[in-house]
């Protein structure tokens, strides 16, 4: 499995691009858990924390497509260093102020949120260039891309932790931040990312959105946001009564290990057939397997630690075939704002999972709060199964975005030119 990922990090520039990336996007992965942190730490109540974090998330949520549109107009390095410094300083004058004004510290972190780089599309922008436009390779860097990610948001808290323990918790801050501007400095400094142009575009005041597969493909990735939002509360509320935090972060790990191993042997094979067809499929698998988990009382912690891994184990498979719609259905010359706007989605759907399973679990236990998940895994297979028509028409021309290849014959069926 892993000899396919090495052939690719061993491309020139594929090796840097990725690091520099997840480098870059380190303080955005970090953000809510380390806005908690500092602000308990000022003093701050639990709903103040809460309440940041989430205001940092909405402001996050309108900036990626707005900065990847930007990105699309001209060019990754004018767009992403800029932002990515203007976004520490939100953090840095968060830091520096403490929570003491709270309308000081909402500003900051509205600043540092609405200015995060878009870096995770940026990069999917630059794989074809990268790899020589060759789409299977392309795929396959999505599938590491997606592995890739799991390894950040594992790694990422426990760096929050660490820095809070050797610092403070405005250390870690200006730390994470101070980290993030240099990955994000070495990715726009790079050959790809300064050679970089995108597709010439039609002037639309909906962008990317005024595809209607990309719309279709936004809204199942919403309810796959909300149910993996939901499982970080009702996991929560089943540590509480199994054991309290130790059990939680087997359960939060096991998921993360669950996603990585299941991105890992997706990307170790090509796959034939339309990509929609095959998301369909991932999103089916993925509603099913987390079904399991509104088990509880039952299983008792090692039960529901695989439970859990199994619940993740479709996960990133579903991901980087996502990203692969994405490029056959974003308009020309759209292709950073519309991963954006699956980063954006993807995150509104995660915040109101989260918000929807803590009355869940008020109201019908644990379970119930494992069951949003499952209704949100459903929601997003029934919206890929009502837009199948939609879907199954790509974009002209665009087996990958960005790539420059010439457009296939009209009739030979999308991904199989």
């Amino acid at each position: 499995m892993a000899a396919g990922y090495a052939e690719l990090l061993r491309t020139r520039h594929a090796a840097r691009l990725l690091v520099g990336t997840l480098i870059g996007r380190l303080p955005n992965g970090t953000a809510p858990i380390a806005i908690v942190l500092f602000t308990r730490a000022e003093g701050g109540s639990y709903s103040l924390a809460g309440a940041l974090a989430a205001a940092y998330g909405v402001a996050n949520a309108v900036g990626q497509p707005l900065l990847g549109r930007a990105v699309d107009l001209y060019g990754q390095p004018r767009v992403q260093l800029p932002a990515a410094l203007v976004s520490a300083l939100g953090m840095v004058w968060l830091a520096l102020s403490g929570t003491g004004s709270v309308a000081v510290a909402y500003a900051a972190v509205v600043i540092a949120g609405l200015f995060t780089p878009p870096l995770e599309g940026g990069l999917r922008a630059l794989w074809p260039s990268v790899l020589g436009g060759r789409e299977e390779r392309v795929h396959q860097a999505y599938a590491m891309d997606a592995v890739a990610q799991e390894v950040m948001f594992t790694v990422g808290p426990l760096l929050v932790t660490l820095f809070v323990a050797v610092w403070s918790p405005a250390g870690a801050l200006l730390a994470l931040n101070a980290i993030g501007v240099l990955g994000a400095l070495s990715v726009v400094v790079s050959e790809p990312s300064r050679a970089w142009r995108s597709a010439p575009r039609e002037a639309h005041w909906l962008g990317a959105l005024r595809s209607r597969g990309l719309l279709a493909l936004l809204g199942a990735f919403f309810f796959v946001g909300t149910a993996l939002g939901s499982i970080t509360v009702a996991g929560v509320a089943y540590a509480d009564d199994h054991g309290g935090q130790a059990v939680y972060g087997w359960l939060m790990a096991a998921l993360g290990l669950g996603a990585l191993v299941g991105g890992v042997a997706y990307g170790a094979r090509q796959w034939a057939g339309a990509p929609e067809r095959r998301l369909r499929l991932l999103v089916a698998l993925l509603a099913v397997c987390y079904l399991p988990l509104m088990l509880v009382p039952g299983p008792g912690p090692v039960a529901m630690t695989a439970l859990a891994a199994l619940a993740g184990v479709f996960l990133a498979p579903a991901i980087a075939c996502a990203f692969i719609v994405v490029d056959r259905h974003a308009p020309a010359g759209t292709v950073t704002e519309a991963f954006s706007w699956l980063v954006t989605f993807f995150g509104v759907g995660a915040a109101i999972g989260t918000a929807a399973a803590g009355p869940a679990v008020e109201l019908g236990g644990t379970a119930a709060g494992f069951g949003v998940a499952s209704v949100g895994g459903a929601a997003a297979l029934l919206v890929l199964m009502a837009t199948q028509r939609v879907l199954a028409v790509a974009a002209a021309g665009r087996a990958v975005a960005g790539s420059g290849a010439a457009p296939a014959p009209a009739d030979v069926p999308a991904g199989q030119g």
